[in-house]
């Protein structure tokens, strides 16, 4: 793996190796509870505590975990964190955690999290680890967010239920369902290729 500076360690996943729109990873709930921007954010915090709290001890736990059982160690502590996750928003906010349903437990078998441990959290430092489970982190919320609004607004006509467009608005229906997701993430995934193919374009002129 070629040396990176911090700032390339924090950068790198929000933008660059989105997990979402770039590596296509942690698919099953940003399709499944981007209806709203209150679930988006939900578990996309949840994910956020799951991956940085699984790196850091991953990292520190690198020198003594033997390789022939890593990835059933690595998983028993994001399984640790999941728990912890999933009965701080039970108790925080019952509503939500009930709208997200089995969605919080399927975090540990998010591809995302177990790649970043494989890839980055078990081969590197703590502070390291720490700055590239951020960037990760940070990057997921991001893409949830944007495809919660997406649908939200066209949805519900409101952003974290407040209405935006008043009583004539009449709602589209399917970017709320199960559709709405896929068509969501290709048209998010659409624009960001449009505009790959026009900055490149432009750097060659």
């Amino acid at each position: 793996m070629s040396r990176t500076t911090p700032t390339e360690d924090l950068l790198r996943g929000i933008w660059k190796e989105n997990p979402v729109l770039i590596h296509m990873l942690g698919l099953c709930p940003a399709l499944a509870v981007t209806n709203s921007v209150a679930n988006s954010l939900a578990m996309g915090i949840a994910t956020f505590f799951v991956l940085v709290g699984s790196s850091l001890l991953v990292s520190l736990l690198r020198k003594y975990i033997p390789h022939e059982v890593r990835i059933s160690t690595y998983i028993l502590i994001i399984a640790t964190f999941v728990t912890v996750a999933d009965m701080s928003l039970e108790a925080l906010v019952p509503t939500i955690h009930k709208a997200l349903g089995a969605f919080i437990a399927l975090i540990v078998v998010n591809c995302m999290i177990l790649g970043r441990q494989e890839a980055f959290a078990s081969k590197n430092s703590v502070g390291r680890s720490l700055l590239d489970a951020v960037g990760t982190g940070v990057g997921f919320i991001i893409a949830l967010v944007m495809m919660g609004a997406f649908r939200e607004i066209l949805g519900s006509g409101s952003f974290l239920g407040v209405g935006l467009f008043g009583s004539s608005f009449e709602p589209w229906v399917i970017m709320i369902l199960p559709p709405g997701g896929f068509l969501t993430l290709g048209l998010l995934l659409l624009g960001l290729s449009a505009w790959q193919r026009r900055s490149a374009g432009e750097g060659m002129a």
